[in-house]
């Protein structure tokens, strides 16, 4: 008959198996878990893990990508199975359109300015922020809040205030100032500025923001150290923080160019479809709605949406090839350097 005694080892391991039978002993080697079975346990759990997000992201995301591309090549009303079948004729269409050409340089005016705009504004502003100041929490407060003001009531209230007798107008007239009384969302001479106050109002907490969470990382015994070398205020500013500044700076400038890409809501609330391009206001994404959805077209607006993912794509990665590569190099793990 066969006895078997289970054991510890005497320094770590396994335990041991000690099967005697009759007179003899023998030990039996530790039992050890299969590494094909640990290998589907990690799958299994990354499965677990990131599945629902990856469904989540193929249906909202990569599907309509592919649909969109689908029924661009037909000229279809958005019901039913598409089949008058053009080809590439709706982005043909496009390429040819002077009016997606005065949509597309809208936008890239709107990228430049944003930029140009919002950058030494929220900058400013967030250094003045980073000081100990009275009432410093309620000002974070206040510039923040236009951000996350929703996009209809911003349209709104702005849309209503800068008419011709709104009460931009009537203000600057109780002030003395009636001599510059503009036509402020009509006059196509003052109407792509009118929108980008609008939206340096609205979106410069944004950028300040980030810009702060940035300044948090930045360790005080540099600006002490420089301080003490006798540098000034602003030699402190140019040669240290703006800088080590620099990442931040990149990430929101790419947020910043990819949302001004695809700028809608604003526009359409105020303008609408059809002064938006008259008043030299229409952006890539009003053009779609206004020649596709507007225009019971539903094919040649898929190939609009089509063409602005293009381009948006294109930037995006141009944008992390050439300005974030130092960044994103930092962050990349599992390559090694010979």
């Amino acid at each position: 008959m066969t006895d078997r005694e289970l054991i510890s080892p005497a320094a770590g391991g396994s335990p041991a198996i000690i099967e005697a039978d009759g007179g003899s002993a023998r030990a039996l080697p530790p039992s050890r878990p299969s590494r094909r079975k640990s290998l589907w346990g990690i799958r299994l759990e990354i499965l677990l893990l990131a599945g629902p997000a990856v469904l989540v992201f193929l249906a909202f995301v990569i599907l309509p990508v592919v649909m969109a591309g689908y029924y661009g090549f037909f000229r279809w009303q958005g019901y039913g199975i598409p089949t008058d079948f053009v080809g590439l004729q709706n982005y043909l269409t496009i390429i040819q359109d002077p009016d997606f050409h005065e949509a597309l340089w809208h936008n890239i005016v709107i990228v430049v300015l944003s930029l140009v705009l919002q950058a030494p504004i929220a900058i400013g502003l967030a250094l003045l922020l980073n000081r100990r100041m009275k009432g410093q929490s309620v000002i974070r407060v206040l510039i923040f809040v236009p951000y996350v003001i929703s996009e209809v009531v911003v349209g709104t209230g702005w849309g209503l205030m800068l008419q011709s007798r709104g009460a931009v107008n009537a203000f600057l007239e109780n002030i003395g100032l009636g001599a510059f009384t503009q036509d402020w969302i009509s006059n196509p001479d003052i109407a792509i500025w009118t929108l980008m106050g609008i939206l340096v109002w609205k979106y410069v907490g944004f950028a300040v923001i980030i810009i702060l969470a940035g300044l948090q990382g930045i360790p005080n015994e540099l600006f002490e150290a420089a301080a003490i070398d006798g540098a000034s205020y602003w030699q402190i500013q140019r040669r240290i923080t703006l800088p080590l500044l620099g990442p931040t700076l990149r990430i929101w400038a790419f947020l910043s160019i990819i949302g001004a890409l695809q700028l809608f809501d604003l526009v359409y609330i105020i303008w609408g479809q059809y002064i938006a391009s008259t008043a030299g206001t229409s952006t890539m994404a009003t053009y779609m709605v206004s020649n596709g959805r507007n225009a019971g077209n539903f094919g040649y607006g898929n190939a609009v949406a089509v063409v602005m993912f293009i381009i948006s794509l294109g930037v995006a990665l141009a944008y992390q090839r050439i300005v974030l590569r130092r960044d994103t190099a930092g962050a990349l793990t599992g390559r090694s350097k010979r």
